[in-house]
């Protein structure tokens, strides 16, 4: 009865409701042709072969001269620059003056004094050291300054002086210098009287005097003498093959004893023994370099 009602309803109208009537079926249909239409599109457009733009193509760039003003004449007209005269081949080129450069020197150390000689002549550690070293410093003060050049060198000398103080024998081991060598012989023969060894015996022993413009020895440190001499090496392998071979003996104990004749006042260094010492580990070592 209800849809007699909406029928008869929609017939005065002047639309169709009914049940069979294609208009009932359009809202039904409607969207499904919109989604097969957009699915089309879709699809087009996925399989759809996409072009690339062609790169365009290179024009030349336009140019555009701009023309300079000219200089002015100031910077036209330059001055011309005259040809040197020709140099005569026979005239010597032009040296430049250098400034005379003086060599190094160094003066020669004062001689011991008589104190000095006094205490050296009772010293008897070490080989009488301190006279040693005083007849060295004796002779070298005697050779006058060290200029730095061809003259200068070092002289090694093999000594013997008699109980009395007397030069028995100087012998030249070697030289690196011929000046050097004739001022150490000429200091030697000239030697003041010097007093009795301190052992009373013949003192024999090596001397280097060193001729130099840097360098004239230094004072040995005197502080170590009286502890006895370190054992010399003796190898406890070694063995001829025909001996019988030697007992293995242990390696000594150094034992850091004082020599009986050894006084602490004679051995005891000074400052100025000490700064050379330090100054000469430094010259050799290049500390700070």
């Amino acid at each position: 009865m209800a849809d007699e009602a909406a029928n008869s309803l929609a017939t005065e109208a002047g639309f169709d409701w009914r049940l069979d009537s294609p208009w009932r079926r359009l809202p039904i249909t409607l969207p499904g042709a919109v989604l097969v239409g957009l699915l089309g599109l879709w699809a087009g457009a996925l399989f759809m072969p996409v072009e690339r733009p062609s790169p365009p193509e290179s024009s030349p760039l336009d140019a555009q001269l701009i023309e300079l003003p000219p200089p002015p004449p100031e910077e036209i007209e330059k001055p011309r620059r005259e040809p040197p005269p020709p140099r005569d081949e026979a005239q010597p080129e032009p040296t430049r003056a250098e400034a005379p450069k003086t060599p190094a020197s160094l003066a020669a150390p004062p001689a011991p004094s008589a104190e000095e000689w006094q205490l050296a002549s009772t010293y008897t550690l070490k080989n009488s050291k301190r006279y040693r070293n005083a007849w060295g410093q004796q002779v070298r003060s005697q050779m006058g300054t060290a200029v730095a050049g061809p003259d200068q060198g070092q002289v090694r000398f093999r000594i013997t002086i008699n109980p009395d103080g007397t030069l028995a024998q100087a012998e030249e081991l070697w030289s690196t210098s011929a000046k050097a060598s004739e001022l150490a012989h000429k200091a030697i023969r000239n030697m003041p009287p010097l007093p009795p060894t301190p052992t009373g015996k013949p003192l024999v022993f090596e001397q280097t005097i060193s001729f130099l413009p840097y360098e004239t020895g230094w004072p040995p440190s005197y502080k170590y003498d009286c502890l006895p001499d370190p054992p010399q090496f003796k190898n406890p392998f070694a063995w001829d093959g025909a001996s019988p071979p030697p007992p293995s003996i242990p390696p000594a104990q150094v034992r850091e004893e004082r020599s009986p004749d050894c006084h602490p006042s004679e051995v005891e260094a000074s400052f100025e023994e000490e700064d050379t010492e330090l100054h000469r580990q430094i010259e050799r070592n290049r500390w700070g370099r």
